[in-house]
C-alpha cells in the first residue's frame, strides 16, 4: 500500500476573485493552514484586496506572481459570473492547473474551472442552484458534497468546503492527520434544521430560496454559455 504524499514542501494555492464567498475559501483556509509544513496562498489577479460579504481580504499577492502550486483551489460566490469572463483570470488559472497536483474548487467555483476548460468529461460538485450548468462545459454535474474524479476534488456549496478540505488532507497526509485536524477544529456538524439541501428544505423555503437566486439566474447562465462557447 502506498504512502501518502509528504505535505512539508506543499504550496496551496487559492485564487480569489471580487463578490467571491468569503466561506467557500476561509472555512477550507481554516483547515488547511492546520496542515503541518503546507504553505497556504490566498491570492487574486490584481493583488491588493478583495470585499468579500462585508469583509475586506488586503495585502494579497498576485495570482502572476507565483510561480507554481501542488493544489490550486477556485472558490466560488456571486462573482463567479463575472469571473467566468475574465480571460485573465481564467489564464492564471489554466496557467497554475497545468502544474498542480490536485485542481480543485468549491460552491460555483467548479464553473470558473469549468470556464477555464478542465472539467471536460469530469464528475464535479457545485451548489444545488447553478450545478446542472457544469454540462455546457462538458462536465458531469455531481450531486456529491465532495466530488473526486482523478486529480479533480470539487465541493458543493458553501459548507462544504470544510468537507472538502479534510477530504484534501486526507489525500495528502492519511486519514489520521484529517482526523486530528477535524477534532481539534470540534466540526461535528448538528444542523438545527434539515433544510441544507433542495431535497429535505420545506417546500416555501425552497420556492423563496430558488426565487432569490433566479434574479441573477439569467445573467449567470449567458456568462456560463459565453465562456462555453469560447471553448469551441
Amino acid at each position: 500500500m502506498s504512502q501518502p504524499p509528504n505535505p512539508e514542501s506543499l504550496s496551496i494555492v487559492i485564487a480569489i476573485f471580487p463578490g467571491v464567498t468569503h466561506l467557500d475559501f476561509t472555512g477550507p483556509h481554516q483547515i488547511l493552514c492546520r496542515l503541518p509544513g503546507a504553505r497556504v496562498t490566498v491570492a487574486s489577479l490584481e493583488g491588493g484586496e478583495i470585499e468579500a460579504d462585508g469583509l475586506v481580504f488586503a495585502r494579497l499577492p498576485k495570482l502572476s506572481d507565483i510561480d507554481a502550486c501542488d493544489v490550486l483551489i477556485v472558490p466560488g460566490g456571486f462573482g463567479t459570473t463575472q469571473a467566468m469572463g475574465d480571460m485573465d483570470f481564467i489564464a492564471e488559472i489554466r496557467r497554475l492547473a497545468d502544474g498542480a497536483r490536485y485542481v480543485t474548487s468549491v460552491c460555483t467555483g467548479s464553473l470558473v474551472l469549468g470556464a477555464a476548460g478542465l472539467l471536460k468529461g469530469r464528475r464535479a460538485a457545485c451548489h444545488w442552484a447553478w450545478r446542472d450548468q457544469l454540462a455546457l462545459f462538458g462536465a458531469i454535474p455531481d450531486p456529491s458534497r465532495v466530488a473526486r474524479d482523478g486529480r479533480y476534488i470539487t465541493g458543493g456549496g458553501v459548507t462544504a468546503g470544510i468537507d472538502f478540505a479534510l477530504t484534501v488532507v486526507a489525500e495528502l497526509a492519511g486519514e489520521a492527520v484529517a482526523q486530528g485536524i477535524q477534532l481539534a477544529v470540534e466540526y461535528a456538524p448538528a444542523p438545527p434544521f434539515d433544510a441544507g439541501r433542495p431535497e429535505t428544505a420545506p417546500p416555501e423555503v425552497l420556492q423563496r430560496i430558488s426565487t432569490l437566486y433566479g434574479k441573477g439566474m439569467e445573467e449567470r447562465l449567458a456568462a456560463a454559455e459565453k465562456a462555453a462557447a469560447a471553448l469551441l
